[in-house]
């Protein structure tokens, strides 16, 4: 009996134990799992949250608009548009048999939408269409076309469309700048895109949205020196000269001298920037800053700069140009008829081939070259336009007669029209020479300039050139009703694989306005002008009248009491 008691004593110790131990094993292992998967101490937890993270957890792009691009005026030439990209997942939908409905929605080729998903059929994403607008994708969406879904983005629009073009230049699909002031401001304009949390199901559907994460910079706003309103105005004219000369190319740019601002720049041929499907990128090209011309006869105003500056020469100073002819070395050079003994001023006034050519060899290629030079010839405006070209200045170890002399009529160098406008811009400001701007600068604090004349050679240089539009100068066709306008005429041929063609040329005209007040400079270039009106007092000058006209008009210049009477005239006669 005794002997069965302590057996089940034993055996009830036995129990304890081993229920105990079991116990305590148990304890430890939820503990340990406590450790693992609850606790923040615990590897574990943090390993699977991670994982767990992986597979569900994804952090999605908040798209930021663009920054605004304005004119001086704050009128909007760029702005961002909110829109949807459609995208898919080729593995949910190209076995579906909805893939020809979703391709009639999208305007697309069935069978085309199949190869594509095909080639994409290992991947999870594949745009449909991008940059819709939100009331198309939402009629998309809608459908349940399996495995499509959008995304909202911004798409760049011009409200001024080909008007702004070539100055704003263009957006890639993806929202950054590639050409003109997009491209220059890339960093400025571009936002910095937010972040966001999200948990996504099976399907790739977000489920849970844990919140921003990253707040969205957008970018930021830019004021341009264009006054939109003399752009329009300007366009406008070219257009109406292109047709007018049934010339090829144009280009107009006005500069206002005193401030360095460029107030508007036109070219032709044109593109609109909102539609892509035909975008010809010539087109898109800004030939005011980007093409550089031999400027010809609008080069003798600096010509006579370094005449009056080297002290033989005033503008009332006589030189014979007679029998209307010169030799220089092999070439003979002509006038329209023989003038005779003409003042300096008349020089310029008739742009006499023979004059020019005496003055120039009175006063030496080295002294017109240093002009050309000052008056920034040969080097960038300041703009910092992608793509501007700086011209070409001769630099020659050894000059022939004829190289000495054509450079003082504008051969053997090239210059774009913007160059030439900041040029005659000099003369405007009194002799100081300004970097050129495209952006608005406050009325106070005009950009530095330097002085590279002195101011009298400047105020003889402009009567010249006021008597360039009077009656017998060659370009009468530029004066503007109200107003006493001077410039300089050009007429050059183009160049060819062979040398000069005789039948094609480049017409331009730069002119200064109102000369009581010297402020606003236009260059005119008409690229090709056909028939006989091909000359720059005939192709170029009208498109500067008209142009300047609604300078001075937009700008509010105060018409010239001489002129009232004539101003009157003409605005009766229009009407």
């Amino acid at each position: 009996m005794r002997g069965q008691r302590n057996q089940f004593a034993l055996s009830r110790w036995r129990f304890v134990i081993v229920a105990m131990a079991l116990s305590a094993l148990a304890v430890t292992l939820i503990a340990r799992l406590i450790h693992l998967q609850v606790t923040d101490g615990g590897q574990g937890a943090v390993f699977l949250r991670e994982q767990g993270a992986l597979r569900t957890v994804r952090s999605a792009e908040i798209p930021v608009y663009r920054g605004l691009i304005t004119d001086r005026n704050g009128t909007p030439l760029a702005v961002s548009s909110p829109v949807v990209s459609l995208w898919a997942n080729p593995q949910q939908l190209k076995d579906s048999p909805r893939v020809g409905e979703l391709a009639q929605f999208l305007g697309l080729d069935a069978q085309a939408l199949r190869d594509k998903l095909a080639f994409y059929g290992d991947k999870q994403f594949m745009y449909l269409a991008r940059h819709q607008t939100p009331d198309f994708a939402r009629e998309i969406l809608r459908a349940g076309f399996p495995g499509v879904r959008g995304e909202r983005e911004y798409r760049r629009y011009y409200p001024a469309g080909e008007v702004t073009a070539q100055v704003l230049g263009l957006t890639n699909v993806d929202g950054r700048g590639i050409a003109g002031i997009e491209l220059v401001f890339e960093d400025w304009l571009q936002g910095v895109p937010g972040k966001k949390r999200f948990i996504k199901d099976l399907h790739g559907d977000a489920v849970r949205d844990f919140g921003v994460i990253e707040e969205p910079r957008p970018g930021k706003a830019l004021a341009l020196s264009i006054d939109l309103r003399l752009q329009y105005a300007q366009h406008r004219e070219l257009q109406r000269a292109m047709k007018e000369t049934g010339a090829t190319a144009g280009s107009a740019v006005t500069v206002d001298a005193w401030t360095g601002e460029v107030l508007a720049v036109s070219n032709y041929p044109v593109f609109n920037p909102n539609s892509r499907n035909a975008l010809d990128f010539s087109s898109a090209r800004n030939r005011a800053l980007t093409d550089a011309y031999e400027p010809g006869s609008t080069i003798k105003t600096l010509t006579l700069v370094a005449a009056l500056e080297s002290g033989q020469f005033h503008i009332d100073s006589l030189v014979d140009t007679a029998p209307g002819r010169i030799r220089v070395g092999a070439k003979v050079l002509h006038d329209p008829r023989n003038y005779g003994e003409i003042s300096v001023s008349t020089i310029i006034e008739k742009s006499s081939q023979v004059g020019v050519t005496k003055i120039a060899q009175a006063v030496g290629h080295e002294a017109i070259l240093d002009v050309l030079y000052r008056f920034g010839l040969g080097e960038a405006t300041g703009t910092g336009f992608p793509g501007e070209r700086t011209g070409q200045l001769p630099d020659l170890a050894h000059w022939s007669d004829i190289e000495k002399v054509t450079l003082a009529f504008g051969y053997g160098l090239s210059a774009t029209p913007i160059q030439l406008a900041r040029a005659y811009a000099v003369l405007a400001n009194g002799g100081v020479r300004r970097p050129l701007t495209l952006l608005k600068q406050q009325a106070d604090m005009p950009l530095q300039g330097e002085r590279v004349i002195d101011k009298a050679v400047a105020a003889d240089v402009l009567r010249v050139l006021d008597r360039v539009t009077e009656p017998g100068g060659t370009a009468t066709l530029a004066q503007v009703p109200g107003f006493s306008v001077g410039g300089k005429t050009g007429t050059v041929h183009k160049v060819g694989e062979a040398g000069y063609l005789d039948d094609q040329y480049v017409a331009l005209f730069v002119g200064i306005a109102p000369m009581t007040a010297p402020r606003y400079v236009t260059a005119i270039l008409i690229d090709q002008p056909r028939g006989d009106h091909y000359g720059g007092g005939l192709a170029a000058a009208p498109v500067y009248s008209r142009v300047t006209e609604e300078v001075l008009r937009i700008r509010n210049a105060q018409p010239e009491q001489t002129d009232l009477g004539a101003l009157l005239a003409s605005t009766g006669a229009r009407q």
